[in-house]
């Protein structure tokens, strides 16, 4: 009878930890829920379509992406200089196929330059909708920081949202930052463009 009741114990003492157990881990994970989605809630809000008060901003990141393409290929860009100037931005910000989002804290940290593309009715293509990223550029003074990350996931995201049936982007042979990024990001190599000098 004794060893009954010992067995009875230690069978409702069992049963109460499986218990807390199984409340702590629903506990747990309900918390990791709530994190995650004021992160999403923070990160939508620092993300933002590009407007005209922020393109002496996007001037200074166009400078930076510039340098680093500089000192990969010195023979095809030249140095101190960017792909747009600020009419050309401020025109660029008015084309709904062509989205410019920047990662905003206060200060532009990032942004994310985008085109959108679509085939239709092609004798030789399927029909696509792609989302082309043109350029995303983080601020050498923010990187580590997981702004980039914040931007690529929101631009998958907003193609999602449109349609979009891929995401392609170009990186630069000797960009082995960009590179390493990308394939992080889980994106593969989809084509490959070839040159010799003369």
């Amino acid at each position: 009878m004794i060893f009954l009741t010992k067995r009875s114990t230690i069978c409702v003492i069992l049963w109460f930890y499986l218990l807390i157990q199984y409340y702590f881990c629903i506990f747990v994970v309900e918390f990791a829920k709530i994190l995650l989605v004021k992160r999403q809630i923070i990160v939508m809000t620092m993300i933002r379509k590009a407007e005209k008060r922020d393109i002496q901003a996007i001037v200074e990141l166009l400078h930076q992406v510039d340098m680093v393409h500089h000192v990969i290929r010195p023979d095809l860009f030249k140095p101190n200089t960017t792909k747009y100037n600020e009419l050309e931005l401020e025109a660029l910000l008015e084309d709904e196929w062509r989205p410019v989002f920047i990662y905003d804290d206060g200060k532009v940290l990032g942004h994310a330059f985008c085109q959108i593309t679509e085939v239709r009715d092609d004798k030789l293509l399927q029909d696509i909708k792609t989302l082309y990223i043109d350029d995303i550029c983080v601020d050498e003074q923010a990187r580590g920081k997981h702004v980039g990350t914040a931007l690529y996931e929101f631009v998958r995201d907003y193609a999602k949202s449109i349609g979009c049936n891929n995401i392609t982007l170009n990186v630069w042979e000797g960009n082995d930052p960009a590179l390493s990024f990308y394939k992080n990001m889980g994106m593969k190599v989809q084509k490959t463009t070839m040159e010799i000098l003369l």
